[in-house]
């Protein structure tokens, strides 16, 4: 097997972990989740979304976080090289990030994206893809300008919730557009879990194939049909070497019902059960990389006590198979 020895891993359960759940997560557990991740080594981690609260109540703490976070003790001295990200998927949420930018405590990079699927891209920013594209020239700059990096995410590369199958050598056209208009590194996102081992590997050779900085190339993961990591061992193959994930495997589509409140959210749940969906897990993924000998960069041993905690923290067992069975010992016990 060929696969590189080295990886990035960007924990994103703070934003896209519990942006499903359907009650408020306190800020100060946010806090200290985001804090733990940080401790333990990670360099990327997903903190909020700036988009409208009345929507997406989970995030009506965002300024405060984003402030907290900051202000940490903890993380005195340690976020120089850290990236935290806000999502802004409107001009309203980009506006937000730039002002907190300007303001002291705002994010290192926002994520802007489009779906290779029209009624994807309409459903999730209200917007069709041409009017989102327009949009997206104008505000990258001006993220750009204010010292932001930006994160372009393609959506539904292999097949869409409300669709069906879709084209993956779109994504690819996609990919190039974000480039050109000024992101400075690309999500490839299998944000329903339609994405097959086989053609995960496929798309992916050929991403690599089609672009000069595979170095700037994210790899995102479902695993709503439990084939997460087997899309990450075949994104491994292919020469992939940034991959994102959550503790536990949390996250999906933004809840729509909040603390007992029904709320927009992005409306009605594509599944049949929503505790069925998530992204991969952290913590499985990091176990396997490290039996695998690949360098995560992260405290695995502390990867699993955060696992632990973030399942008291949303009350109930998560989808990790190593926060139940733990590591594969490394030296025999006698």
């Amino acid at each position: 097997m060929n696969y590189p020895k080295k990886v990035v891993i960007g924990d994103i359960t703070v934003r896209d972990g519990f942006q499903h759940e359907e009650k408020f997560i306190p800020t100060e557990a946010k806090l200290w989740l985001s804090e733990q991740l940080i401790l333990a080594g990670f360099k990327h981690i997903e903190i909020t979304n700036f988009g409208n609260p009345k929507g997406m109540p989970q995030f009506k703490d965002a300024d405060d976080l984003f402030k907290r976070i900051r202000n940490s003790k903890k993380l005195k001295g340690k976020l120089d090289d850290v990236m935290l990200t806000a999502i802004t998927i409107r001009e309203r949420a980009v506006e937000r990030a730039i002002q907190a930018k300007k303001d002291g405590y705002g994010p290192d990079r926002i994520l802007l994206m489009v779906s290779t699927s029209e009624s994807h891209q309409k459903k999730n920013s209200g917007l069709t893809l041409d009017e989102y594209w327009k949009m997206s020239e104008e505000w990258v700059k001006k993220a750009r300008d204010a010292g932001l990096k930006v994160n372009g995410t393609v959506s539904t590369i292999w097949g869409c919730p409300i669709e069906g199958p879709t084209d993956p050598k779109k994504a690819i056209e996609f990919t190039k557009r974000w480039f050109d208009i000024g992101a400075t590194d690309v999500e490839h996102a299998d944000h329903d879990g339609s994405a097959s081992p086989d053609r995960v590997y496929d798309y992916f050779s050929m991403l690599l194939d089609n672009v000069d900085n595979p170095e700037k190339q994210i790899a995102h993961f479902h695993t709503t049909r439990g084939w997460g990591l087997a899309n990450v061992l075949a994104a491994l193959q292919a020469g992939m070497t940034n991959y994102e994930s959550t503790m536990g495997g949390l996250g999906g589509q933004p809840a729509n019902f909040v603390d007992g409140v029904p709320v927009p959210g992005t409306g009605e749940y594509y599944y049949k059960d929503p505790n069925d969906v998530g992204l991969v897990s952290t913590e499985d993924m990091v176990v396997m990389m490290d039996e695998m000998g690949i360098d995560t960069g992260v405290d695995v041993d502390r990867v699993l006590e955060i696992g632990q905690m973030v399942e008291r923290i949303v009350g109930r067992k998560l989808r990790s198979e190593s926060i139940r069975n733990g590591r594969i010992p490394k030296h025999l016990k006698g």
